[in-house]
């Protein structure tokens, strides 16, 4: 029996329901690591399926098929290799209701043979989560190590990871070390430290094991999972360090080789096993661009239209599709009215240079609304113009870009900003049209932070512009698009002399509110207590309870922070008689 074990941590980004294509990312996994010397190839949560399944789990078709790769894995590493740990459902029957009994599992393959199944104890329940829905928990009693050539593997399911019963149940039983297969999402840039140092780490402390934390990469409808596997191994002198770092944002395997100590596994360090981390604002940048590429190419898309208006969203939507997609892939229209500044027409030209977009068009707008409005001129006769006619050239823009979507089969990308829809600030059937929206989860604060991180640097892996050209207006380089977009206060130009700032607070003061009542579900006189004046956030917290309806409707978009405005995280009704805006009378008196 060896006193070492090589690990090879396959950070896998799988397409939910593509059996086949996810099969052969494993087994040409599998190969590389066979070549390698590998013992052992750990995959990630449900490796073999995506996730999150959903209801998809449930139908029999889909797992009988799951069942069939499973043999197909089995035959595979018939001659010989490297063990395999995959993740997929395991389906035990039905129960006395006539509903399936399946388990989120992981399967240990070896020699032709499946040798292990373990199954997940702790069902998530919150966020964007729902597993208790679909899948059966494990008895705590029944955990054990996997014994595999000898040795007692401590395999933990995701979320057994957060909490320290599982880990514990393992280590008593004999665990030489944990392998935790995960499938977390990207929640921002803090999620990381505290899985490494709240979650991961805590583990290895409260057992004395190396843990090694595999997670899943990829873009899965509104989820982006980050990869950014590690692993953290303990000192002599029991003091906690990392000695494993995958790239974030994008695969990766990586072999660890392990010496044994006193009965445990530790992991050697090795300097080309740790990757360097993103900054902030190029992680934030890559799961755009990673949660669209994915989205709009595991839908079966492989163009992109959207308006491009010279302003600051769009801007940055158009930077993000052409970083996913490539220029040709992304075509640009103006749907300029009698309101567009010139401004604005010259800045999306300039922009459609500076990313390589060859198809920009312009369609004005201004004889289209203005036979709408001679239609409906009779029905609204004695009534003064208001806000119907500027939604009435929003609507003009987004039947116009479905137009094209559908004549061409090019998803069409919508441009709002999560501060916008969380307060409704934008037109349903206008410029919520579309299949994705790739900022729905970005405050407009961080719009502007991005696009100034994007115009100075050249993130890794991306498809769009890599060299740097003079802004001649602005007197500086630019990548991306002219500063001009960046610089000048926003509008909607739905009217002469518009801007954001008469209709909405600052745009510092308005994300600071939202974030508080969104992500931490603040109390009106908490955000209040925070040094915002009462009526600002009165009619913010209104404004939020209206636009719940349009919110409903939107499309889908990458979620980038703790809670994002609707999708699976946030939900709330939509007929609703709750009053945000009404001061807590003094607290009731408990009878002595």
């Amino acid at each position: 029996m060896s006193q070492d074990l090589k690990i090879c941590v396959a950070q896998l980004n799988p397409a939910v329901g593509d059996l086949d294509g996810n099969l052969k990312k494993i087994v040409d996994g599998w190969r590389s690591a066979k070549q390698e010397g590998a013992d052992l190839l750990m995959t990630t949560e449900f490796s073999l399926t995506g996730y999150p399944l959903e209801d998809l789990v449930e139908i029999r078709d889909f797992l009988d098929l799951c069942e069939d790769k499973i043999e197909e894995l089995c035959q595979i590493t018939k001659s010989g290799g490297p063990g395999l740990l995959v993740g997929a459902p395991y389906f035990e029957g039905y129960d006395e209701n006539d509903r399936p009994v399946i388990y989120n599992a992981v399967y240990l393959i070896e020699d032709g043979a499946v040798t292990d199944i373990v199954k997940k104890t702790h069902l998530p329940n919150y966020g964007v989560f729902d597993e208790k829905r679909n899948f059966n928990a494990n008895n705590i009693e029944d955990v054990r190590p996997v014994d595999f050539r000898g040795h007692k593997l401590g395999v933990l399911v995701c979320e057994d990871t957060w909490f320290p019963d599982v880990s514990k149940k393992l280590a008593d039983e004999g665990a030489e070390i944990l392998l935790s297969l995960n499938a977390s999402p990207y929640e921002g840039y803090e999620k990381f430290d505290r899985r490494v140092r709240e979650v991961v780490g805590e583990r290895a402390k409260e057992t004395g094991l190396d843990v090694v934390y595999a997670n899943q990469v990829g873009g899965q409808d509104e989820l982006v999972f980050d990869g950014g596997s590690f692993a953290v191994s303990l000192t002599k002198s029991g003091e906690l360090k990392k000695v494993f770092q995958a790239a974030t944002m994008r695969e990766d395997r990586t072999m660890l080789r392990t010496t044994k100590v006193d009965g445990k596994f530790r992991i050697n360090e090795e300097a080309k096993n740790i990757k360097k981390r993103m900054s902030p604002e190029e992680e934030l940048y890559q799961a755009l661009v990673l949660g669209t590429r994915d989205y709009i190419q595991k839908s079966g898309f492989t163009d992109v239209v959207l308006g491009l208006s010279g302003g600051i969203d769009s801007g940055l939507v158009a930077a993000i599709a052409v970083d996913a997609l490539g220029p040709d892939h992304v075509h640009l229209v103006r749907l300029p009215s009698q309101y567009t500044s010139s401004m604005s027409n010259d800045d999306a030209d300039i922009q459609a240079k500076f990313l390589g977009v060859q198809d920009i068009r312009e369609i004005a707008i201004s004889e289209p609304v203005q036979a709408m409005e001679n239609v409906l001129a009779s029905s609204f006769k004695g009534k003064p113009e208001d806000v119907t006619e500027e939604n009435l050239q929003s609507r003009m823009r987004g039947t116009l870009l479905m137009a094209l979507s559908n004549k061409f089969g090019w998803m069409l990308l919508s441009t709002g900003n999560k501060s916008e829809v969380s307060v409704g600030y934008c037109t349903l059937y206008g410029d919520t049209n579309g299949g994705f929206n790739p900022l729905k989860d970005v405050y407009k604060t961080d719009v502007r932070k991005l696009c100034e991180w994007r115009n100075q640097n050249i993130p890794e892996g991306v498809l769009g512009p890599k060299t740097v050209k003079f802004d001649k207006d602005a007197g500086r380089d630019a990548i991306v698009m002219p500063w001009n977009i960046i610089t000048r206060p926003p509008s909607a130009e739905l009217k002469d002399g518009q801007e954001d700032s008469q209709s909405l607070p600052d745009y510092d003061v308005l994300d600071d509110i939202l974030k508080r009542r969104i992500e931490w579900a603040q109390s009106r006189q908490d955000i209040i207590d925070a040094g915002y004046d009462e009526a600002v956030v009165d009619r913010i917290l209104k404004l939020m309870k209206i636009a719940v309806y349009k919110q409903n409707q939107a499309p889908p978009g990458v979620k980038t922070t703790r809670r994002g405005v609707r999708g699976k995280d946030l939900r709330l009704p939509i007929a609703n008689k709750f009053n945000p805006g009404q001061p807590r009378k003094p607290k009731f008196t408990k009878a002595a």
